[in-house]
């Protein structure tokens, strides 16, 4: 990142970097107190031109180090890198006039005195983002200021609330913070400040000495700041941008369910009936009742159940190449969409980082992974002594009742309107295919048949388990909405 000398100038064209980045740092009170420097030094200044000059004519890059910020007085406001007469803003305002300054002056230096550490971080945000999100003109160099300060508002509240082992401020009104956008650079960039008030005493929240097993005093998860960043660009998206992620996300979820939902019939049948054999007799007997594919991946190849995940994983590849071909073909090429679209916001991805895309299709797998152990494992132990007699006298009798009906391969639909055509006819013959399982195959604990209907259950309460789930965040969220829109409006009046 680069000054350009001019204001809101900011580079097109990149593709390397991301979207929007956040780094995050903090310097506690003593070392501010052992320079000589005062948290308040940030905002001084603010109507003294001359100096704030003097500030302007220096070369430095904008994003410095939070110890040397308080060196250059008026860091924040300064007139080379703000475009407002009063461009510092808060919880409550977006542009603090004197008075407000005042008061955030006297409320820094008191959480100085108390000892506590300020925080900042800044959002850099690449040009082509702000562009495609209708944040900035190039041609005219205007940028929606508004909308940018309102989200960084709404950021801050999940730093300051969720960002440490407690809440930074024991009430609402023990936290100081405040924020400015600054135009001077290649990229836009958006400061967050903000420190406690009063003195702390909760041990949770004090340094602890020796090995502290819990989260860094001071130090925000990465985790939590990459949240913020997800909802930093999900609030500035345009209505546009925003409705092409969802429909995306709603596609994938789409062949998702339909994957899920058919694989029980598309499994338990004469084709795969040796493959499931053989994974049954991979399956660690001693762990029955606890099959699963747990933290590993399927092809990791370490522990009891290497052997069964691998084969496994070889018996869902076989099923996505032939019988569900049209629905993970959809999945896949959608999860890759997001992908690039990842990408674009977040950057090139880092050496061994795995996309978004391969993650989905892991959870999937293994979805259908501990579905299939949960349910052969009503297969009771002595009845797999006799399952090769019965695979053989269910491919026998599949061939027989194909061959008098004139029944041949069923071809695989090679596209949606093709499935829809076949979905009846197909639905037919599996469910045929399923009843003459349970009649040839009549294992001790459970057929096929009975196999294949209890995980078909488990899928329909598992789905209904999720929906109801979505419906009470969906509720949650329009419940919260409402209320941040009655406290907006009461705080006018």
């Amino acid at each position: 990142m680069a000054k350009t000398g001019e204001i809101a100038a900011f580079a097109l064209g990149e593709k390397k970097t991301a979207m929007v980045n956040l780094p995050a740092q903090f310097v506690t009170s003593s070392t501010a107190d052992m320079k000589g420097q005062k948290y308040s030094d940030l905002v001084d200044y603010a109507n003294n031109s001359e100096k704030t000059n003097d500030l302007n004519n220096e070369s430095m890059n904008d994003l410095i180090d939070l110890k040397e910020q308080f060196g250059k007085p008026g860091y924040a406001n300064r007139n080379s890198a703000v475009t407002e007469t009063h461009p510092i803003f808060g919880i409550d305002k977006l542009n603090y006039d004197n008075h407000d300054i005042s008061v955030l002056r006297k409320d820094l230096d008191e959480a100085q005195k108390n000892g506590n550490n300020i925080h900042e971080l800044a959002f850099s945000i690449r040009g082509d983002w702000l562009v495609k999100n209708n944040l900035y003109d190039p041609e005219t160099r205007m940028i929606d200021q508004n909308k940018l300060k309102h989200a960084e508002q709404e950021v801050a509240k999940t730093l300051i609330n969720k960002g440490f082992n407690l809440s930074l401020g024991e009430d609402e009104n023990d936290v100081v913070w405040f924020g400015v956008i600054h135009q001077d650079t290649d990229h836009l960039n958006m400061h967050l400040w903000f420190a406690k008030k009063s003195q702390e005493t909760r041990p949770e929240m004090i340094k602890q000495e020796g090995k502290y097993k819990g989260q860094p005093i001071g130090v925000i998860p990465l985790e939590l700041i990459e949240q913020a960043k997800r909802q930093f660009r999900k609030q500035l998206m345009s209505s546009q941008e925003l409705r092409r992620h969802q429909e995306i996300l709603k596609g994938v979820g789409g062949f998702k369910q339909e994957i899920v939902e058919a694989a029980p019939e598309n499994l338990l049948n004469d084709r795969h009936a040796k493959a499931i054999k053989q994974i049954y007799d991979a399956l660690p007997q001693d762990m029955k009742g606890r099959w699963q594919v747990g933290n590993a991946h399927l092809t990791a190849g370490k522990g009891k159940m290497a052997q069964a995940n691998q084969l496994t994983n070889q018996l869902l590849d076989d099923l996505f190449a032939k019988e569900l071909k049209t629905e993970y073909e959809g999945f896949k090429a959608l999860a890759q969409e997001y992908d690039a679209m990842n990408i674009e916001d977040q950057g090139v991805m880092h050496k061994g980082q795995r996309k978004w895309s391969e993650n989905k299709e892991e959870e999937l797998k293994k979805r259908l992974a501990n579905q299939l152990y949960k349910h052969l494992a009503q297969i009771e132990d002595t009845s797999i002594n006799d399952i090769d007699q019965q695979m053989s006298e269910l491919l026998s009798h599949v061939k027989k009742r194909d061959k008098g009906n004139n029944v041949g391969k069923t071809k695989i639909s090679s596209s949606p309107q093709e499935k829809k055509l076949n979905s009846k006819s197909l639905t037919n013959t599996a469910k045929q295919n399923s009843k003459h399982i349970g009649d040839q195959m009549p294992l001790r604990g459970g057929s096929f048949n009975k196999i294949s209907r209890l995980w078909r259950q488990g899928i329909r309460d598992e789905t209904n388990a999720e929906r109801q789930f979505l419906r009470n965040q969906k509720k949650a969220e329009q419940e919260k909405a409402q209320e941040e829109y009655e406290s907006q409006r009461l705080r006018k009046y």
